[in-house]
């Protein structure tokens, strides 16, 4: 496993660690120029772990399959004075310990995974990502002091999970929204480091393999010449690619070739996450209201040789396809896999342009 300090150097921050009650490991990432201290202890007593996920396989389409069903027991859309995120305070001890943070990072008490155990040797690991103290913040109005602690936790917990035995992929991703399923309404993402390589990012994997060259890099030499581009800055650019398959998706990329966060320097690190929080700024202006959305940093896989041929990039994506309209995933997507969007990429990349 990757040693705590070359991460750190890695992040440009040194968390702050310390212990939950039930032993998991939990990373308080400080602003720059903050130095809370030592971190309290968890003054909680937790019963005993649920029973791991269990990794399955679907022989009909040779993918793995997750089965979670401990996770039926999580916490669901709890009032914001019982919210398990928030910092605790007497008479309300939550998963954070302290009474004010700025990021913390700690496994997930009901991961998705099997065999989790952050800064062991797991077979998978489930994190949770808490992007500020207020319940009522977002990322997308996120100063860029925070975005770049964010971004910060976000290198070293990548770097390090991916340094993990038996770790194939890690993906740092946010869900937000009841549309989305999302359980706690406080600003949070999570991070997976996968024991296997996601069905998608598989695919990804074969057809970057058979390139002759990167397709992230041409693709954006070919989109900077069209009208999908929403905005675009001297490090970083953001559209909505030519065959997206949501009716908002955007992505978001480093102008320069980067296959992972940690390749990135520090102006393009807050290039690319200032980009990302300004886009979700736009989807919330464009409907006027919180819009659902899952976003996600597809890194290059951990031992897959293809740092030369993936195009780092965040993926936003919102089922929000009008006013009061969802797109659902039904029977075509559902179950042949073949995608239908209801809105053109032209026509969504021109509103988010106008939606500043």
């Amino acid at each position: 496993m990757l040693a705590s300090d070359s991460a750190d150097r890695l992040a440009g921050r040194t968390p702050r660690r310390a212990t939950l009650a039930d032993g998991r490991p939990i990373l308080y990432f400080d602003d720059e120029g903050h130095d809370p201290g030592p971190p309290p202890a968890d003054r909680r007593v937790l019963e005993t772990r649920p029973h791991p996920a269990e990794l399955r396989h679907d022989p009909l389409t040779d993918e793995p399959v997750l089965v979670a069903a401990h996770r039926q027991g999580r916490t669901f859309l709890p009032p914001s004075e019982a919210c398990p995120l928030c910092p605790s305070r007497d008479g309300s001890l939550t998963e954070i310990p302290a009474a004010a943070y700025d990021v913390v990072v700690f496994e997930n008490r009901f991961p998705s995974l099997p065999a989790t155990a952050l800064g062991s040797e797991p077979a998978g690991s489930c994190e949770v990502v808490c992007y500020a103290a207020e319940h009522t913040a977002s990322f997308a109005v996120l100063d860029p002091r925070r975005l770049a602690t964010v971004m910060a936790a976000w290198v070293h917990r990548t770097d390090e999970l991916s340094r993990l035995p038996g770790v194939a992929y890690v993906l740092a991703f946010e869900n937000r929204g009841e549309e989305i399923g999302v359980t706690l309404h406080h600003p949070h993402g999570q991070i997976y480091a996968y024991p296997y390589l996601p069905p998608r990012i598989a695919r990804m994997v074969e057809v970057a393999a058979r390139a002759d060259g990167c397709l992230g890099c041409l693709e954006l030499e070919r989109e900077l010449e069209g009208n999908r581009i929403i905005d675009q800055g001297e490090h970083a650019v953001a559209y909505v690619p030519h065959g997206a398959r949501w009716p908002y998706e955007i992505h978001v990329l480093p102008r320069r070739h980067a296959s992972t966060l940690a390749e990135l320097d520090a102006a393009e690190r807050l290039a690319v996450v200032a980009l990302e929080a300004e886009m979700l700024a736009r989807l919330d202006r464009l409907f006027d209201r919180p819009a659902p959305y899952m976003a996600g940093w597809l890194t290059a896989p951990v031992d897959a040789g293809l740092a030369s041929r993936w195009h780092l990039r965040a993926q936003l994506i919102s089922p929000q396809r009008d006013a009061g309209k969802l797109k659902y995933l039904a029977g075509s997507e559902s179950l042949g896999g073949a995608f239908i969007n209801d809105v053109r990429p032209e026509v969504a990349a021109e509103r988010l342009r106008h939606a500043r």
